[in-house]
């Protein structure tokens, strides 16, 4: 045992008297570049990587999956308020809105269908899922026996009209919004980490360089030399490396932010155009039911005056010619919904249906037609700038995640080169 301990003393001084050397020093100094500058450029490479992923998964997935949601949404209103215009035409209704109705129910089920496949990623919308795709075909059927008593003229069509307006509205809107809430809540998710400032690569870089030049200083006490080429390059392939990781991440960011800005303006125009074909349905609804819509003009109320404030949000946001467009619009519907109020009121009920569903450019009809139009166009335009934005955001960012890597690389071996040079001076 004492043989053994005197053993174990003998190599402590020798490993502690390594370490108090010059050449033992400069050892652990070239281990400890190797060991920073390796774990700064993981580190590193993998924040990059997290916002560079985020960006990704908003331009391949979150920002088109939200549009198929607001797709859903949207053309299950439309389809709703499609064909209590229908039905309210009277007997055979229009092959345009029969076109219509049929185009919103097809797209209502292909974008189901796209939200559908990215069920792994959002779990709590599995019942909202389940009960779109199991009660939009209840709905559609409700539809057509609708339709067919209303062209054989039997009253009982209105009834089935009205249960199938009631299943929309309590069970397939909800399920929808439901599903729109959480597809956008994505897009915000995203753009939040894409568009984080990168604090965690600017203190790793400079806690990087730091070190650097706490060992060139600690070299020319040493050594009585300035400057050593190894470390020299080191350092600046280190600040190139932070440079070019905080101006791609700037960018990321800057255009993330318009991003946000961007989504923002998209989600106002769609709940306004969803507010739009609701209060349109409450409309023509009001008419079916003939002197009992009560609660349906009360549903209207409501809607427009949801709709009023979108827009003025959305104008105040970005006043762009369809926005701007879009509240004139309103404002004449609002006019043309008084005036076929008023007729339905005092009894003059084909006016009412005429001003509601004909072709007076100053009637409802193409009021809403024009309102319907230029959200259309808006939020066409706003999407378009959303997408330009996260590409420019993901432009800013290519190519910095592999730079980084071999410029850490580089960095490490370089500066592990330069003391090398120096410790076989003392051999």
């Amino acid at each position: 045992m004492l043989v053994e301990a005197q053993r174990n003393r003998g190599a402590l001084r020798r490993v502690t008297g390594l370490a108090r050397s010059t050449p033992g020093r400069l050892s652990l100094l070239a281990l400890l570049l190797i060991v920073v500058g390796l774990l700064v450029g993981a580190v590193t490479a993998a924040s990059v990587q997290r916002r560079s992923g985020a960006l990704e998964a908003l331009a391949d997935r979150s920002e088109p999956l939200a549009f198929a949601a607001q797709e859903v949404y949207r053309a299950m209103a439309d389809a709703d308020a499609t064909a209590s215009s229908a039905f309210l035409s009277g007997g055979v209704e229009s092959a345009a809105l029969r076109s219509r109705y049929e185009a919103d129910v097809a797209k209502a089920a292909a974008a189901l269908s796209a939200a559908t496949t990215e069920i792994t990623r959002s779990p709590e919308l599995t019942e909202a899922l389940s009960t779109l795709s199991g009660q939009l075909p209840v709905y559609t059927g409700l539809i057509e026996t609708a339709r067919v008593h209303n062209r054989q003229g039997n009253p009982v069509g209105a009834a089935y009209l009205r249960e199938a307006s009631t299943l929309m509205r309590t069970h397939l809107l909800p399920a929808a919004r439901e599903l729109y809430g959480v597809e956008t809540g994505n897009v915000v998710r995203d753009l939040e980490d894409a568009g984080s400032l990168p604090w965690l690569e600017s203190l790793l870089g400079a806690a990087t360089l730091a070190v650097l030049v706490f060992a060139q200083r600690y070299l020319t006490r040493r050594t009585n030399r300035v400057l050593n080429p190894g470390l020299v390059v080191a350092t600046a392939l280190t600040a190139i490396s932070l440079l070019w990781v905080l101006a791609g991440s700037l960018v990321a960011v800057y255009n993330a932010s318009e991003s946000k800005n961007e989504a923002t303006l998209v989600d106002l125009l769609a709940r306004a155009r969803i507010a739009t074909l609701t209060a349109r349905g409450d409309e023509t609804l009001t008419l079916v039911a003939r002197g009992s819509g009560a609660t349906y003009e009360a549903e209207y109320a409501e809607a427009d005056e949801v709709l009023d404030d979108l827009l003025g949000r959305a104008r105040a946001m970005n006043p762009t010619p369809p926005v701007v467009a879009a509240v004139e619009h309103h404002a004449r519907w609002q006019d043309a919904h008084r005036r076929v109020r008023q007729a339905d009121e005092v009894g003059d009920y084909t006016a009412a249906v005429a001003l509601a569903l004909g072709q007076d450019p100053r009637g409802s009809a193409a009021a809403f037609d024009a309102l319907d139009s230029d959200l259309v166009e808006a939020i066409g335009a706003a999407r378009a700038e959303l997408t330009d934005a996260i590409g420019r955001a993901r432009a800013g960012l290519r190519g910095v995640v592999p730079a980084v890597v071999v410029l850490a690389l580089l960095a490490a071996s370089t500066s592990t080169f330069g003391l090398w040079q120096r410790l076989k001076e003392y051999r």
